[in-house]
């Protein structure tokens, strides 16, 4: 019998929501919108009512006639469903995607503007986790923490930038169009500095991040790990199967036929001669201890020592069915050991 998944505190929002998120980025390009639909009913059955979308969403590639696509594909699924089965999160893109408002930087004007524009699309007059995709300035996120410089702003103009942002944020949330406010592809200095000011002006609190995370991409272990146990401020973890590195699908360095390689040869950066020693390590321990490798993955996510939630995607419904089980997984001690040993082995892969 197939359990429910698991239902848990979306750190201080007050809000539950499923212990795995429903991504979303490919409905528009990989699926049709009746694929998206279709994903959205299985998701809910199992009991996912926790959405994760974005403005520029479609993605593989994002395109300018394609921006906005992926949110109104959930808005003809929200037409015909009642609003308080799900919670939606979003997001407003960040500068430099020149295929959304030619790149422009995120100004208060510029997240109103799209915050409205992502409520028509949806169909629905509140979302309830609003996140700034990414920062103006430049941030490790994305493969740049290989030419990292954090001198691309000031401290003083970033702060006036983060409170004019805040003042904005509660402004639309006492309008009621979005209920909490969150951060994707942040660092730490960056989530502190949010959450201080926020406290010291009496605005919005930053409730969520959204950054990469899994066996392949561990960045979050270190300084992140311990602001997010601290502050209750949930991981939020997209790629957590690396794109799809870690369901074995691309291993021998071969592209399937329709897959996001064939899309992305690249992978955004995510294929190094590291890569695929790294994931024949975790495949290996997957097949030791007859687990499905996509179900490892995702697991891992729920064993950490802050509080994260992975957020899946798939392509057909038996991918989505895969994800999904991954609620079911308990890793046991040996597995997580040598999950431990293989990490070491391969700490940064890409």
């Amino acid at each position: 019998m197939t359990l429910p998944v698991k239902q848990i505190p979306l750190g201080r929002t007050g809000i539950t929501v499923s212990e795995i998120c429903l991504g979303t980025m490919t409905w528009g390009s990989q699926n049709t919108e009746a694929e998206g639909h279709a994903q959205m009913d299985r998701a809910l059955e199992r009991g996912v009512n926790f959405w994760d979308a974005a403005e520029m969403y479609p993605v593989n590639p994002v395109k300018a006639e394609t921006v906005g696509r992926t949110e109104e594909i959930i808005g003809t699924w929200m037409a015909r469903n009642a609003r308080d089965r799900v919670l939606l999160a979003t997001k407003v893109t960040g500068a430099g995607h020149p295929e959304v408002r030619g790149g422009a930087a995120l100004t208060p004007a510029v997240m109103r503007a799209a915050c409205e524009a992502s409520l028509r699309r949806l169909q629905t007059d509140y979302i309830d986790l609003y996140q700034l995709h990414w920062p103006n300035r430049d941030v490790y996120h994305f493969r740049d923490i290989w030419t990292f410089d954090p001198r691309s702003a000031s401290a003083a103009e970033t702060e006036a930038h983060m409170v004019e942002i805040l003042e904005e944020a509660a402004r639309l949330i006492a309008e009621g169009k979005i209920r909490h406010l969150a951060l994707p592809n942040e660092t730490v200095w960056g989530t502190a500095k949010w959450l201080h000011l926020a406290e010291k002006h009496g605005l919005p609190r930053m409730m969520t991040v959204q950054n990469e995370y899994s066996l392949l991409c561990r960045q979050f272990d270190s300084d992140w790990a311990e602001l997010s146990h601290m502050e209750n401020l949930p991981l939020l973890a997209f790629s957590p199967l690396a794109t799809g590195l870690l369901t074995g699908k691309y291993a021998g360095d071969v592209t399937p036929t329709g897959s996001r390689r064939s899309l992305n040869p690249g992978l955004g950066g995510r294929i190094t001669p590291q890569v695929f020693p790294a994931v024949a390590a975790y495949l290996g321990i997957a097949a030791a201890h007859g687990l499905d490798p996509a179900q490892m993955a995702i697991a891992f996510c729920r064993t950490r020592p802050f509080p994260c939630i992975p957020i899946i995607g798939a392509t057909s419904l038996d991918q989505l069915d895969i994800a999904l089980g991954a609620a079911e997984v308990t890793l046991s001690a040996e597995v997580l050991a040598a999950i431990d040993a293989a990490h070491r082995a391969h700490p940064m892969p890409f």
